[in-house]
């Protein structure tokens, strides 16, 4: 399994835990039974298991990055967001696109295929009439990141991922902050994420 380099890094948008961990494990028979099967190692199905995991996670991620690409694009297009707003909205969605450059690179040294981005998100549009609803839906899938990548940090099979996951957790941590401060709210409620 290779290593990915400790400055790579890597961002996800997903909407809820149960959903983003539901969709990076799962496998119907037993690593022992498949190797069994078809003459492979345990231990060598078990590494090729965790890639595909860790593949799986990324691309959730990827995913989720891709949405929060095209809801500040949303944003950015609705006419609603004050020139100073809007600087800052367009800024985080090129860190959501540098995310999305950094986790397909670390999916192609995986040796798998990163997705691509779907033609249509379901967007909450009829409720967006003012910059503050603009914010609260962004603040929300900020919320949302941060809540993925704290629950992808330990089912990484390869630790640098995990590492790489921390450091976007971060970044979308600092821009729920950000946009709870735009809202009025304070923008760090607790001393801990719950």
């Amino acid at each position: 399994m290779s290593k990915q380099p400790s400055k790579l890094l890597f961002e996800t948008f997903i909407n809820s835990r149960r959903n983003f961990i539901q969709k990076a494990g799962g496998l119907s028979m037993s690593a022992a039974a498949i190797g069994l099967l078809s003459g492979t190692s345990i231990n060598a199905f078990a590494g090729e298991k965790a890639v595909a995991q860790d593949v799986r996670i990324l691309n959730t991620a990827i995913g989720a990055e891709h949405e929060a690409v095209a809801a500040y694009q949303l944003g950015a297009e609705s006419g609603l967001l004050e020139p100073d707003v809007l600087k800052v909205a367009v800024g985080f969605q090129g860190h959501h696109k540098e995310h999305i450059d950094a986790l397909s690179k670390a999916i192609r040294s995986l040796g798998g295929e990163a997705d691509d981005a779907k033609s249509n998100y379901q967007f909450p549009v009829e409720k967006l009439k003012k910059q503050r609803d603009v914010l609260a839906f962004a603040a929300g899938l900020e919320r949302g990141a941060v809540s993925a990548y704290a629950n992808a940090i330990p089912v990484f099979d390869n630790r640098d991922l995990s590492l790489a996951a921390a450091s976007i957790l971060a970044d979308e941590a600092m821009h729920w902050a950000v946009l709870r401060s735009a809202l009025g709210l304070d923008p760090v409620p607790g001393a801990f994420f719950s």
